[in-house]
């Protein structure tokens, strides 16, 4: 773990005792500090003090006397719609509230860095789409060329559970704009932002605070380089403030669909290549069409990210190209679950929203699309151009005959259910289809989270290729 530092003989309040609660209570006290935990959840309460840590309320009168920071969990709002009520009452007893991301970067420094060769890299990655496979697939390219290398944050492990990095080592983080929001540290040496679509809008108070979550990371993060997606009007005007000019290489532009050209540096996607300029020069380029685990030119963006984040490191593109090879894939992102009788069954559960769908629909022809679930707002009306691939639409969900209807002229059949939805596509789907889980919605009406509704896709699908 990567003990806090700073805090030695003072007591700080955790609030929230999930995953990444209970790293930073114990990651508080191998610092020397003292954790004081609370949940609204009494069962979380009990695992806390199961592991010998003191439980208080913190809701009640006088609980911040004696504490020096509260450190919250990401999905406890602290400003939109409104504030927790024991995020509020630090505020107005003037108790400074963090995240375990902020203590992360005030506490990984160490002493023993000084003897390393190389100093140890963070990356830190956020977007709207894509920061989940763009994170894994830096980290998988790093691993191939047999680099130190960990995975953590909104993926992988908890900032604060993993090893300290040795000499060399490199540290991929997956940053949401809840983390970015709140962090009082932010310090990469590397920051990576994929694009911008809306997402998380009630707690953000719309687009601008959402955008400027995310630019927190840049902004005051002040990365050495920044890799930044163009294709967006945010990504552009992100990319045109932290550059002192055309010929700054400290900012790699990215896009995925069009010819990037210039004095500066770009990594851009086009036709299924990839191509990286520098100084008006093409300096590579990789051909990522045979690469099944990127499908589509949502997944070429990601790999154009990866890339160049990659590249900042002193990567070969050769090198990175067998990362890239090479990668399998996330689970419930663009995922093959299986091949048969000339149909394709491809899980991407985590489209829960239109432009993730959108991109999911993008990559593949000829599709028998499962889609459905809780509705996000801004119903789906930017959602028709994407439709031109799909042979029919099975919906399920429990709104599931108010989501057909939205869906303008393509055959929709409402089935409700998963194991229904499933059972309809494989028995009408022809060779040279595609049977793709993409929602554009959440799944809480039906499932606990999106994993849960991938997985029930895959196993129907395993159901009904055994049958």
């Amino acid at each position: 773990m990567i003990p806090v530092r700073g805090f030695e003989g003072q007591s700080l309040a955790v609030l929230g005792l999930g995953r990444s609660g209970l790293a930073t209570a114990r990651s508080l006290e191998a610092g020397g500090a003292t954790p004081i935990c609370w949940d609204d959840n009494p069962s979380a309460r009990e695992v806390a003090a199961a592991e010998g840590f003191t439980v208080r309320d913190l809701t009640r009168s006088g609980a911040f006397d004696d504490i020096a920071a509260l450190i919250v969990s990401p999905g406890i709002p602290h400003l939109y719609p409104e504030p927790n009520r024991v995020i509020r009452a630090a505020m107005e007893a003037g108790v400074p509230v963090d995240n375990d991301i902020g203590l992360f970067f005030r506490s990984l420094a160490v002493d023993e860095w000084d003897g390393f060769d190389t100093a140890p890299r963070v990356i830190a990655v956020t977007g709207s789409n894509g920061k989940s496979t763009t994170s894994a697939l830096i980290h998988h390219i790093l691993e191939q060329a047999d680099r130190e290398a960990q995975l953590a944050g909104n993926i992988g492990r908890g900032v604060l559970d993993i090893d300290p990095p040795g000499d060399g080592g490199v540290v991929v983080l997956e940053l949401s704009s809840y983390q970015t929001d709140l962090a009082r540290a932010l310090t990469p040496d590397v920051a990576v932002f994929t694009n911008l679509s809306p997402d998380h809008l009630d707690r953000h108070a719309g687009m601008g605070g959402y955008f400027a979550a995310k630019r927190r990371l840049f902004a005051e993060g002040g990365p050495d380089r920044a890799v930044i997606g163009v294709d967006e009007i945010e990504g552009l005007y992100l990319a045109n403030q932290l550059s002192e000019g055309p010929g700054d290489d400290r900012v790699i532009r990215v896009s995925s669909g069009q010819k990037l050209t210039g004095p500066g540096w770009f990594v851009f996607a086009r036709k299924g290549f990839l191509a990286e300029w520098r100084k008006g020069k093409q300096v590579a380029a990789i051909d990522l069409r045979p690469m099944t685990g990127l499908p589509g030119a949502h997944n070429h963006q990601n790999a154009c990210a990866a890339y160049a984040a990659c590249r900042t490191l002193g990567l070969a593109p050769r090198v990175i190209e067998v990362g890239l090879a090479s990668y399998p894939g996330l689970p419930h992102r663009s995922q093959t679950i299986a091949e048969a009788d000339g149909v394709r069954y491809v899980n991407d559960s985590k489209a829960t929203n239109v432009d993730s769908a959108a991109k999911a629909l993008a990559a593949f022809d000829k599709i028998r699309w499962i889609c459905g679930g809780l509705e996000k707002e801004g119903g789906l009306e930017k959602l028709r151009p994407a439709l031109g691939s799909v042979v029919k639409a099975y919906v399920i969900g429990r709104e599931a005959a108010g989501f057909a209807l939205q869906l303008g002229d393509i055959e929709a059949e409402v089935c409700t259910t998963m194991d229904v939805a499933v059972a309809r596509a494989m028995a009408e789907a022809q060779p040279g289809e595609v049977v793709l889980l993409a929602p554009a919605a959440a799944s809480f009406d039906q499932y606990d989270n999106f994993e849960k509704r991938g997985e029930d896709f895959a196993a129907q699908v395993k159901t009904g290729l055994k049958g």
